[in-house]
């Protein structure tokens, strides 16, 4: 990861998506397209970022397995955030057994979580109980706060 793309999600993980996209505004790689994406997302603007992270996980080579997975989860949670519940919840799936497979347990917490959140939505209680059965207990702070709250 080059010094403006660990800097520009820095800042995104600060709450500062302007000065994220300062850094990678004009950029067109995969991680500039993906911290793009999320930069927007942040912003609301939900449909360019949903854009901007599927460009991100076309351009990632398959050797890159994390970062397309990454993507993935971010334009999950962009569709539930917009209540789009077609998405579909096989691509998240997989996208959560990459992110555990290669020791990204955080993220992988997450992807569950969004499973359960878009299975609450439906209606579907008992599979949205069983889903946070699944997640690990030693994840960060906020995840822990996201799983009392689901």
């Amino acid at each position: 990861m080059d010094s403006l793309i660990t800097a520009g999600a820095r800042r995104l993980a600060a709450g500062d998506p302007l000065g994220a996209l300062k850094l990678v505004a004009l950029r067109n790689d995969a991680a500039g397209l993906a911290l793009r994406g999320i930069a927007m997302a942040q912003l609301g603007e939900y449909g360019r970022a949903r854009e901007l992270l599927r460009s991100a996980t076309r351009a990632f080579s398959p050797r890159e397995a994390v970062p397309r997975a990454r993507c993935i989860v971010a334009e999950a949670e962009i569709a539930l955030v917009s209540r789009d519940l077609s998405w579909t919840a096989k691509a998240l799936g997989a996208a959560c057994k990459t992110l555990e497979a290669h020791g990204d347990h955080a993220n992988a917490a997450h992807a569950r979580y969004l499973e359960a959140r878009r299975l609450l939505l439906v209606g579907k209680l008992d599979d949205a109980e069983r889903a946070l059965t699944k997640v690990s207990t030693s994840v960060p702070l906020a995840l822990r706060i996201a799983h009392e709250i689901i």
